[in-house]
């Protein structure tokens, strides 16, 4: 995308951040102005890290009001409510893991955008970096060449050529356009602090976002996999996070909108303005500064080139030891001018203007992108795991009510499972079941049924069966008892009952009336 665009243009969301209201401390408003050195923007900053502190501490305060208020009118609405309504909740629960789900998701391409962002930002400034140490390098190299090693050769060929005055005025002549292009070379302004600024600046933005990506990664993982059980150091570690990128997004929107500015007046004891402009705006109509001296090289050594080619020509047959030094000048000369074409290309505005849009399209656009995406994520993630926060209170609220509820029911009920439980003694070891009994008689035969009633009235039912059919239109029966059972089965076949009541009398003294209707 930045290699597409000719010119920068900050986004619209940059434009409207940048618009915020800006206010120190004494609640003045200040100019949006991106000027990090001025106290009144650190105090403007300062204020929206409050503003954004006060805010997250009052969403925190209501938070623990509502719970503490939860808490205590627990018994209250226990004993208002047998059997509350568990509709809202579930569908509560159910929303906000929606939204949580959704806002870890956001997270992730937010974190991801910011990291790219910041990653183009670093690369474009090392690929500057690395553009100025090639043109130090030039430089350095090529003054080093000329004063050293031209300077030995031109000091040797003065003693070889020490009688004849012609070759002398052509080493003169030389030597003064050597002097020319060191003046010209050293003339260049010293780009070597900038390439330290630079370097400096890329390597503490690597570092702080090495680990601004793995904070947020973590408590994105944090998030996803346990936001119920650590929900309680989510929120304000959401809350603290949303406050700082906040505050990122401020700044960085005040620096896209006018970038040239700030970085005018950081280089202004180094780079002088024409400088900065012409690689920050690289317009056909801005003139290339280093131009003239390049000019001025190129010319020099053009004309060294032409003396050095005379001297081999007419001396060398006169002076045969001088071929060697001439030949040396020669390679140095094309070194050089070699040097200067590269310098040359170096120094021109398209690269360093490319790699100033690249780092510009990398954090104002990927970079303030993602901010915003973990904004969103920092927001929903707070509000959503607050509601979770009311949720799983509310559900200990209504499990505390539901086995309270379980707690109320009628020991003696036959129908509680738990009734039955405790019905059942140990130490009821004399207590006779119906088949010890059938079988200690042998069988059924030996018991004489007693004689049946003349009259039309019917023995009423017992009261099991007769709860045996309050919940079932045909009263149950069992054919064999059960074993090892406190009390009797719930009913018993037509059978089984007239066994059981023609017991005898001394039959009953023997076994007791465990079996007594």
């Amino acid at each position: 995308m930045a290699t597409a665009r000719l010119d920068y243009v900050a986004p619209w969301w940059t434009y409207w951040l940048h618009n915020f209201p800006h206010f120190n401390l004494r609640f003045q408003p200040v100019n949006n102005t991106f000027q990090p050195e001025e106290a009144s923007y650190q105090q403007s900053v300062i204020f929206l890290a409050c503003v954004g502190a006060v805010g997250a501490s009052l969403s925190l305060l209501v938070l623990a009001v509502y719970l503490v208020c939860l808490c205590c009118c627990r018994r209250k609405g226990d004993e208002d409510t047998k059997r509350p309504d568990t509709c809202c909740v579930t569908w509560v629960a159910v929303v906000t893991g929606l939204v949580i789900c959704s806002a870890v998701g956001v997270g992730f391409y937010g974190n991801s955008q910011t990291n790219d962002g910041v990653y183009q930002l670093t690369y474009s400034l090392y690929s500057a970096n690395h553009t100025l140490d090639g043109i130090n390098s030039m430089v350095a190299g090529s003054v080093s060449n000329i004063e050293n090693k031209l300077k030995q050769h031109l000091e040797r060929l003065d003693e070889i050529f020490a009688a004849r005055a012609d070759y002398i005025q052509s080493l003169r002549f030389i030597r003064l356009m050597v002097n020319n292009i060191i003046q010209e070379l050293t003339a260049l302004p010293n780009i070597s602090q900038t390439k330290v600024y630079l370097a400096a600046f890329a390597e503490k933005t690597a570092f702080i976002e090495y680990y601004r990506w793995l904070i947020y990664l973590l408590l994105l993982i944090l998030d996803l996999v346990i936001c119920l059980g650590m929900c309680l150091g989510i929120v304000p570690s959401c809350s603290a996070c949303f406050l700082c990128v906040v505050v990122l997004l401020q700044v960085t929107s005040d620096f896209c909108v006018s970038p040239v500015r700030y970085i005018v007046n950081q280089t202004q004891d180094f780079l002088s303005a024409d400088i900065a402009h012409y690689y920050l705006f690289c317009s056909p109509n801005l003139q290339n500064p280093f131009q003239q001296s390049l000019t001025i090289c190129q010319r020099s050594l053009t004309t060294m080139q032409i003396q050095i080619q005379g001297l081999l020509r007419f001396s060398v047959p006169v002076f045969p030891a001088a071929q060697r030094d001439l030949l040396g000048i020669q390679r140095l000369l094309n070194s050089t001018e070699f040097s200067v074409h590269q310098l040359t290309a170096l120094l021109d505005c398209r690269g360093i203007r490319k790699d100033y849009l690249d780092a510009l399209m990398g954090v104002c656009y990927d970079g303030v992108e993602g901010l915003l995406y973990l904004s969103l994520f920092s927001l929903l993630s707070a509000c959503a795991l607050s509601a979770m926060l009311c949720v799983i209170f509310r559900l200990w609220t209504l499990m505390g009510s539901r086995e309270k509820e379980y707690n109320d029911i009628d020991a003696e009920d036959p129908f509680n499972p738990q009734a039955r439980r405790l019905s059942y003694n140990p130490q009821r070891s004399n207590t006779h079941s119906f088949c010890s009994y059938i079988s200690s008689l042998g069988s059924q035969a030996s018991l004489h049924p007693p004689p049946q009633s003349t009259s039309n009235s019917t023995i009423p039912p017992p009261e099991y069966m007769n709860q045996s059919m309050l919940f079932g239109e045909v009263p149950r029966y069992e054919n064999v008892p059960l074993i090892r059972r406190g009390s009797p089965p719930p009913s018993y076949s037509p059978s089984m009952r007239t066994t059981y009541l023609s017991m005898t009398d001394a039959q009953i003294r023997r076994f007791g009336t465990d079996f007594q209707v």
